[in-house]
């Protein structure tokens, strides 16, 4: 069985493809006899997306479970990881949103792109989560914290975040499809982590901590 494709292949077009050759062989297959994608360009794709598409949540899972472990080991506070991990994780949902807005498939050079934001954007939340950490327990109000901590480590945030941003984004203007993709998420990742540890880490502080657990903030 001969399927020829142009070079320009959807991950769509290869998804319908796949399932006609296994519909094809389950109908016409035998215990002596049977049909299996062959080699080429569709055959390797079709591989290639199955095994990143099995790989991609134990690699998200290993991920998030390594930063809350160390963020526990590290605080030993489960609401101070919670605010870390929660604009962590929200940061990496809306990725996915808007690979699937541009119709970016999740492929072999974006999944490792979707782990590297999870550990590069980790650390905005820890730099101003360790500050305020130190005020809100040293008896500064949540507020009188916070405004230290943009006072000392805000700036640096920001300008990390905007130089790493701008920095990827040059990547868009690449003719190689994969690395205009890379550049336009990594971009999305380094400034959305940026401002969701400035501006969401500090709202949840005011939800999950009070006065009565200062002390294990």
């Amino acid at each position: 069985m001969i399927i020829v494709m142009q070079k320009h292949t959807s991950e769509e077009n290869i998804e319908r493809v796949v399932a006609e050759v296994k519909a094809f062989e389950a109908s016409h297959g035998n215990p002596d006899v049977s049909f299996k994608l062959a080699t080429g360009n569709v055959g390797v794709m079709a591989a290639t997306n199955e095994a990143v598409d099995a790989a991609q949540w134990p690699i998200m899972t290993c991920v998030f479970g390594a930063v809350i472990f160390l963020c526990l080991v590290s605080y030993r506070s489960v609401r101070g990881t919670l605010c870390i991990l929660i604009p962590l994780g929200l940061v990496s949902v809306l990725s996915y949103a808007l690979m699937a807005m541009l119709e970016i498939g999740l492929k072999v050079s974006t999944l490792p792109v979707a782990a590297l934001g999870v550990g590069v954007g980790v650390d905005y939340g820890i730099y101003l989560y360790s500050r305020f950490r130190e005020y809100y327990r040293g008896g500064d109000s949540l507020r009188e914290a916070y405004f230290k901590t943009l006072e000392v480590t805000g700036n640096g945030v920001l300008f990390t975040g905007i130089t790493l941003a701008v920095g990827v984004a040059t990547w868009i203007f690449s003719p190689l499809k994969f690395q205009a993709d890379m550049g336009l998420l990594l971009a999305f990742l380094f400034l959305m982590n940026m401002v969701g540890a400035l501006v969401l880490l500090p709202a949840l502080a005011r939800f999950l901590l009070d006065d009565g657990t200062r002390h294990r903030a």
